[in-house]
């Protein structure tokens, strides 16, 4: 006899399962995540609790897991530094409240519409700022005020060890270098019969137990023996604080980065997997709820996370379960251990963070523009990268999107897209009319997945004179998971924009 009902009987155990291993994978990287973004750890593991436990019963995406992401880990830092951690809770509540009201007007799908180029722009040059700033946690030292400060501090960091000395800074960096190398040896040796050990969980466990050995003295994650006591509510600061302008305008940016990386990252789990496909709107709205709590408790702000969500579907897990129990194993780890966490050393987090870091910065995804696309979304990339290193998160995402705008100008008579759809038997038609950009990709994109599965489809573009890369980036992925779960889509247009298309 048992206590589950007949529907969860059959998901129940590869859900457990699965969320241990995210649990594995999210326990070092809220910690880390934090640390990167200028506040104490337990900042990063509130968010992670929030991000299972609640967002995971509310979400639209059914198997991507939420939680602090490294992705907003700069912008954090930056707001930490100009108006103080206090901000972040007033910050987030109006990102959240922006993030739920988008939801329920529906907006969850123009997210879809930004151009790959700026987000894997905005990504890379993310990445390029932990990589500069964790360098600097490596030597037990705190990261710089900007990213190009970081950068230009790095050689001296280096030159001046001492390869003798056994002195913190020495230390420190021994530790990263055990970190990073056991990660990497783990993840590229690993056995079969361990795949879903993460490389993190291996990093962070080898840089502690050398530090314990050793004795080495350095700085160690400071968690409170309650994790009651890292909840911080609102003061009488609080609503002054929300009426700021350069609070609400940070909002305003945290919002529009958050909800972007949610949605890709909904959309790449989708690719991942034959089972639902994500509601946008509500996942949006499930996002808003989340940061409006974080933002209640004083934590970091929350996105969908590709990391823990890949590690999900990779671990088995069929339902949302898996990410919700997740955020219970990190809320009774943290309650019951938090001892343990308090042998980690620092510098341990910033080596996987260093790591976390440079895979952002996908090379691969720049050449494939350019080989694919031609170079104006590999100059987009660029820009947006270079900006963002440069500037700062908000005016390298602003700049890559102005510059997307120059694609729509040779088609500016011909934006209208129109699309038509015929069905005959079990066969369907669909005709595209009009140049196909990102202005229209919502549109296409409804259209397009109202088609069942079971029918046989004809996409006609022959009427279509141009597919900018956003549109034929989605096209692809679209015809590949649809042809993937067995439905037969035949392609009718020109031979070079078939090209792009299936690239």
């Amino acid at each position: 006899m048992t206590l589950l009902p007949a529907s969860l009987q059959k998901t129940f155990s590869r859900d457990f399962t699965a969320s241990i291993v995210v649990f594995l994978v999210a326990m070092p990287l809220c910690m880390g995540i934090a640390v990167a973004s200028g506040v104490p750890p337990e900042k990063g593991l509130i968010t992670g609790i929030i991000g299972g436990i609640v967002v995971g019963f509310l979400a639209g995406s059914p198997l991507q897991v939420s939680g602090p992401a490294a992705g907003l880990a700069v912008i954090v830092f930056e707001l930490v530094q100009q108006h103080g951690i206090s901000a972040l809770g007033p910050i987030l509540v109006i990102a959240g409240a922006i993030q739920f009201v988008a939801g329920v007007f529906k907006l969850g799908g123009w997210f879809r519409a930004i151009s790959p180029a700026v987000v894997h722009g905005m990504l890379a040059g993310i990445g390029a700022l932990i990589v500069a700033g964790q360098f600097h946690v490596l030597f037990d030292a705190k990261p710089l005020p900007n990213g190009l400060a970081n950068l230009s501090a790095m050689p001296g960091r280096l030159l001046g060890l001492t390869p003798w000395s056994a002195s913190a800074a020495e230390a420190a960096f021994f530790i990263g270098l055990i970190t990073i190398v056991s990660m990497l040896l783990w993840e590229k040796m690993r056995p079969q019969s361990m795949r879903l050990v993460p490389g993190a969980l291996v990093g962070v466990v080898a840089g502690t137990l050398v530090s314990l050995l050793i004795s080495f003295d350095v700085a160690r994650v400071n968690v409170p023996a309650s994790i009651v006591a890292a909840v911080v509510t609102p003061d009488q600061s609080f609503l002054s604080m929300m009426m700021s302008t350069p609070i609400i305008v940070t909002a305003l940016a945290i919002a529009f980065i958050a909800s972007a990386e949610t949605l890709l990252s909904a959309a790449a789990v989708d690719r991942m997997h034959d089972g639902v496909r994500t509601d946008y709107d509500k996942e949006l709205r499930a996002q808003g709820v989340g940061n409006l709590l974080c933002g209640f408790a004083g934590a970091l702000p929350m996105t969908g996370v590709i990391v823990r969500s890949s590690a999900n579907v990779q671990a088995g897990a069929m339902t949302r379960a898996s990410a919700i129990l997740h955020g219970v194993w990190i809320l009774g780890f943290v309650a019951l251990l938090p001892w343990l966490l308090q042998t980690i050393p620092m510098a341990a987090l910033g080596g996987i963070l260093v790591v976390t870091g440079f895979r952002l910065v996908s090379v691969s995804h720049v050449r494939h523009l350019f080989h694919n696309h031609g170079i104006l979304p590999a100059a987009i990339w660029a820009a947006t990268f270079v900006m963002v290193v440069a500037t700062d998160l908000l005016t390298g995402v602003l700049v890559g999107l102005g510059l997307s705008l120059v694609e729509l100008v040779p088609h500016a008579s011909r934006l209208n897209l129109r699309v038509h759809r015929k069905d005959e038997g079990e066969a369907s038609e669909l005709k595209l009319d009009g140049a196909a950009t990102f202005v229209t990709l919502p549109k296409l994109s409804n259209a397009l997945d109202a088609v069942p599965n079971d029918r046989k489809l004809t996409l006609d573009i022959k009427r279509v004179p141009a597919i900018d890369h956003t549109v034929a980036e989605m096209l692809g992925e679209w015809i590949k998971r649809r042809r993937a779960g067995g439905m037969t889509i035949e392609l009718d247009g020109d031979p070079a924009q078939l090209k792009r298309i299936m690239a």
